[in-house]
């Protein structure tokens, strides 16, 4: 009997384990702060990894092996009277079935990351509720992660984690906060903020696009183990989708962010493709991000 007790406290504890679905590494750089307490940012540190990696953000069951492999590192400007006026770098990953590859997921950088924080302050999310403001920042930036992670899964599987985070945001629109704080929440703000980019991935402008990035990932680099023309070509026949998104809303974040986690692989991928692919992949990417020219022209290179 005890036996069957301590096998069932040690399943227990390994389901409780293995049901957070995030693995986040978190870096933070205070070197332009000097004179302060750097005590403070090694228990900020702590807190966020302990907060991203400990809370059960769905109702869903990962093994440890299953886990959302990602980092945020927060680069600390300047603190006034407790506020932390910073940018943040986000980046995740997936692995690529049957090979040792991970594709990237999300590149992100947010300018506007700015919250009250003192050591030692904890951080708590209650859905439908506005805590704190670094608290409802790590819960919208988790749900992002999920969101885009299980869209790359199913086809519009990441919709119930990215209306979580168009909860957070209009939360976060109406709570009382410094200034400061504030920005990056609001709609008129800028069109490369976390509304814009929530905005952009609910907006049915979008649907499309969102299906693209299930066959990106699902029918194009997954298939590539088993024959890697085939996959590539799947991404090249889709590919479209970018420019016609981009003319239905010029100029969005979400084709920004997309490709900023996807420009490098999308060149690699296609210095090895047909003249027709490399032809409709280089139009496409210039059409929507002439700004990367330098690297996207490395795709006509081998023509």
């Amino acid at each position: 009997m005890k036996r069957l007790c301590v096998l069932s406290i040690c399943l227990l504890a390994t389901l409780v384990a293995s049901a957070q679905e995030l693995r986040c590494t978190v870096t933070i750089n205070s070197d332009k702060i000097q004179g302060t307490n750097k005590s403070a940012y090694e228990t900020l540190k702590q807190t966020l990894e302990e907060t991203i990696n400990t809370t059960r953000w769905t109702n869903m069951t990962f093994a440890e092996k299953e886990r959302i492999e990602c980092s945020m590192m927060i680069v600390v400007n300047s603190v006034d009277n407790n506020i932390y006026h910073c940018e943040m770098q986000l980046q995740s990953r997936r692995p690529v079935y049957n090979t040792g590859y991970h594709t990237t997921l999300l590149n992100l950088r947010d300018k506007q990351f700015t919250f009250s924080y003192q050591e030692f302050d904890r951080l708590e999310h209650q859905p439908g509720q506005f805590s704190s403001n670094l608290a409802e920042l790590i819960a919208f930036y988790c749900y992002l992660l999920i969101g885009y992670d299980a869209d790359s899964y199913s086809r519009l599987g990441g919709a119930p984690y990215f209306q979580e985070c168009e909860n957070i945001v209009s939360n976060a629109q109406s709570a009382s906060m410094d200034n400061s704080e504030s920005k990056g929440w609001k709609a008129f703000d800028s069109n490369r903020n976390r509304y814009a980019l929530i905005n952009n991935l609910l907006d049915e402008a979008f649907r499309d696009f969102r299906n693209y990035y299930y066959e990106y990932h699902r029918l194009g680099l997954d298939e590539m183990a088993n024959n890697v023309a085939n996959g590539r070509a799947r991404i090249a026949e889709g590919i479209n989708i970018l420019r016609e998104t981009n003319r239905a809303r010029p100029a969005t974040y979400a084709i920004t962010v997309f490709l900023d986690a996807k420009s490098d692989e999308l060149v690699k991928l296609f210095e090895q493709g047909t003249t027709a692919e490399k032809d409709l992949v280089y139009e496409t990417l210039m059409a929507v991000d002439p700004t990367r020219q330098t690297e996207y022209d490395k795709i006509k290179g081998n023509n």
